[in-house]
């Protein structure tokens, strides 16, 4: 839970935050104070995000935008800084996967997932790299996988995209340390989601079998590692990558 941290004078932006574990970091962020700015290529799923977190109580706003196009997201932070001032939290988390062997794997299918996964947490990253760096503060936290660690057979697209992550999450933690910008990345391992809940018992099984805490990890784990990045507890972190995988990856 957020007890503890209190992020009432933040403004945090999520990108993918539409559903999953991206909804759950926008929900636990917004449950600490921030005010979430959720950006979704999904207008009816961004829409209905902020309608339920309102609900809660959450101060959030939605914007669609393609976090793949680079001219698309300039232009949608530019809207924001122009509304909202100044964006304290960036959560690079819009991903897709178009999972297949290499063999059988199409250029369009390795094409889109390094687009959105990579390209778009670039783009955020670059439109927000020159507030933060004037503002001399800011969090910026990236979601990478375990599976950009480790590989996977059938999402060698996937894992290249989350490694790409990693290692930008590292130099752009250099640029941005003296300046007083924290950038770090989450690898979630296995988490239990709509995608998990449909795997046959024994694929779970085989899943299980790897993680020593022997159980899924759930969205909200995902979303109290962004909150304690995203929060003072963390001010001396930069460039690390945080495991969030039941202790698959030591």
């Amino acid at each position: 839970m957020s007890v503890g941290i209190d992020l009432s004078n933040k403004t945090a932006l999520v990108t993918g935050g539409g559903q999953g574990i991206g909804y759950a970091i926008a929900r636990r962020l917004g449950q600490s104070g921030a005010k979430v700015i959720i950006c979704d290529i999904n207008e009816n799923i961004g829409s209905k995000a902020v309608s339920d977190l309102s609900a809660e109580g959450v101060t959030a706003v939605f914007y669609a935008v393609n976090a793949a196009s680079f001219e698309d997201v300039n232009d949608t932070v530019s809207k924001i800084l122009d509304k909202h001032n100044v964006i304290d939290i960036l959560v690079n988390n819009a991903g897709i996967t178009r999972d297949q062997l290499l063999l059988k794997m199409s250029e369009a299918d390795w094409d889109a997932v390094i687009a959105v996964n990579l390209k778009g947490t670039f783009n955020f990253t670059k439109a927000l790299y020159r507030p933060m760096m004037k503002q001399k503060s800011g969090r910026m936290i990236n979601i990478a996988s375990i599976i950009g660690i480790i590989g996977n057979a059938g999402q060698a697209n996937y894992a290249a995209s989350k490694a790409g992550i990693i290692g930008f999450t590292k130099s752009v933690a250099r640029e941005l340390g003296p300046r007083g910008v924290c950038v770090n990345a989450i690898a979630p391992g296995f988490i239990k989601t709509a995608m998990t809940d449909v795997l046959k018992d024994e694929i779970k099984q085989q899943m299980l079998d790897q993680i020593p805490l022997k159980a899924f990890g759930s969205v909200d784990d995902v979303a109290d590692a962004v909150l304690f990045l995203a929060s003072d507890l963390s001010s001396y972190i930069t460039g690390h990558v945080l495991n969030v995988s039941g202790g698959m990856v030591m």
